[in-house]
C-alpha cells in the first residue's frame, strides 16, 4: 500500500533538503568562558572542577542529592561503568543479560563488553519494551540472569518502581537505559530516578548534547562511588586497579560544552517544542494525529511517525525521498537485524501484540528549523 503522508510542508531548512537531524551545540562564544577557565586551570581529565560543577548543576536539575550523578565519556561508557558497579562482570552461573529487542545497538554492546551474552526480549506494542512481570513469567531463564538492561525507547520514561520490587524478589541487578531521557527527566524525575542506575547519553543528537558523553544517575551513594570507580580504571583511593573497569571519565573540554549547553538549554527546548506544535497541527488537519509521537510522550529531539505496517513504513521513507525529506528508522529491525546478535537468544513477551520496530519512522527535528506559520 502507497501512503501519500507527506508531514513537514510547513516546515523547511534555509536551503537544500531537509535532514532528519541536524544537532545544534553551543557555539564559540558560548564556549569561550569554560575554555578560559580550563586554560587557567591546566586541568584537563580525572574529574576537574568543569566536570564537578557540571554533575552538582545536574543533580540540582534532576533534584537528586549531591553526588548522585556521576558524568562519562560517552553514554555507552556511563552504561558500562552502571553494569560493572551494579552486577559486575559476566559469571559461569549467571551468563546471561536480558536486553530489548527494540533498542539502539549500545544496550546490546555494553552487556557483552561485560563478558554477558544478551538475550534478546521482545517489546510490548503499547509501552515499546518489556515489563518486569514480564520476565517473571521466565522462572527457569531467570537462574541464569546477572543483570537485565530495561531501555527508556526514546525517552520513555522508565519507572523504577516495579523493577525495584523484581530487584527485591529474583536478586538480578537491575541497569535502566535512558540514553534520551534528559529533558523527561526534568520534568517528573521521581518516577524514573532511584536507587537503580540510570545511564544517560550527551551524544549531539539528544535533546541535552555536549557531542558525546553521558552520565549516571543514582540516588544510592555508594553506588555512584562505585560507578566513579568503574570509570576510572578501577582506582579507589591508590592506583591500584581493584574491580573489572574502563576509562571513561569525561574530560574538562566535553564538560564545557555540556556546561554551555546547560546555560541554554532551556531555549533550545523551547525551540524544539515549537516545531513539534507544527507538526501537531499539520498531522491534525490530515486526519492522522493519534499515529503522531513527540514530546512528552517521548524526548523532543525526536518526531515519530507510527506506521500500520513494516511495507507501509517502507513506502512512506520512499515518498519522503523524492520530496527530498529525509527520514530514520532509528533502531532499525531492532537488535536481532544487527549481525553480531543475529544468534543471539530470544524471549516473546506474552502479550497481545508485539511492537514491529520499523513501523516507527523518525522525521526531521532541529532547534532551528524554520517554521513557516
Amino acid at each position: 500500500m502507497t501512503t501519500t503522508i507527506k508531514p513537514g510542508h510547513a516546515i523547511r531548512p534555509a536551503r537544500g533538503p531537509i535532514p532528519v537531524s541536524r544537532p545544534r551545540l553551543p557555539s564559540a562564544g558560548k564556549l569561550l568562558p569554560y575554555l578560559e577557565r580550563i586554560d587557567q586551570t591546566r586541568i584537563y581529565s580525572n574529574w576537574g572542577p568543569l566536570v564537578e560543577e557540571l554533575s552538582a548543576r545536574l543533580c540540582a536539575r534532576f533534584s537528586v542529592p549531591p553526588e548522585s550523578v556521576v558524568c562519562a565519556n560517552s553514554g555507552t561508557s556511563a552504561l558500562v561503568a552502571a553494569i560493572l558497579a551494579t552486577a559486575g562482570r559476566a559469571t559461569k552461573e549467571r551468563p546471561l543479560a536480558i536486553v530489548p529487542d527494540f533498542t539502539f545497538t549500545a544496550t546490546g554492546l555494553a552487556a557483552q563488553l561485560c563478558g554477558y551474552e544478551p538475550v534478546l526480549a521482545s517489546c510490548r506494542a503499547s509501552g515499546w519494551t518489556f515489563l518486569a512481570e514480564d520476565l517473571l513469567a521466565e522462572p527457569n531463564l531467570l537462574e541464569r540472569v546477572g543483570v537485565v538492561l530495561p531501555v527508556a525507547p526514546f525517552g520513555r520514561l522508565v519507572r523504577q518502581m516495579p523493577w525495584q520490587s523484581f530487584e527485591r524478589r529474583t536478586g538480578i541487578p537491575i541497569v535502566i537505559d535512558g540514553a534520551a531521557c534528559f529533558d523527561l527527566l526534568t520534568d517528573c524525575p521521581a518516577v524514573a530516578l532511584g536507587t537503580i542506575p540510570l545511564a544517560l547519553s550527551f551524544h549531539a543528537t539528544k535533546s541535552f548534547g555536549s557531542g558525546e558523553g553521558g552520565c549516571v544517575i543514582t540516588t544510592g551513594t555508594p553506588l555512584a562511588h562505585r560507578v566513579l570507580q568503574c570509570l576510572n580504571f578501577g582506582f579507589e583511593g591508590s592506583r591500584n586497579t581493584k574491580v573489572a573497569s574502563i576509562n571513561g571519565k569525561m574530560p574538562e573540554y566535553t564538560a564545557a560544552v555540556a556546561l554551555a549547553e546547560l546555560d541554554d538549554w532551556d531555549r533550545k527546548h523551547a525551540r524544539l517544542l515549537r516545531v513539534f506544535k507544527v507538526y501537531q497541527a499539520e498531522f491534525k488537519a490530515a486526519g492522522i494525529e493519534n499515529r503522531l509521537w513527540g514530546p512528552p510522550a517521548i524526548s523532543c529531539t525526536y518526531v515519530l511517525l507510527q506506521c500500520k505496517s513494516s511495507r507501509q513504513a517502507d513506502n512512506l521513507r520512499a515518498a519522503l525521498v523524492e520530496d527530498g525529506i529525509d527520514s530514520r528508522s532509528w533502531y532499525g529491525d531492532g537488535l536481532s537485524g544487527h549481525d553480531v546478535f543475529m544468534n543471539a537468544p530470544r524471549i516473546k513477551v506474552q502479550v497481545q501484540a508485539s511492537l514491529k520496530p520499523r513501523t516507527l519512522i523518525g522525521l526531521p527535528n532541529a532547534p532551528d528549523l524554520r517554521v513557516h506559520e
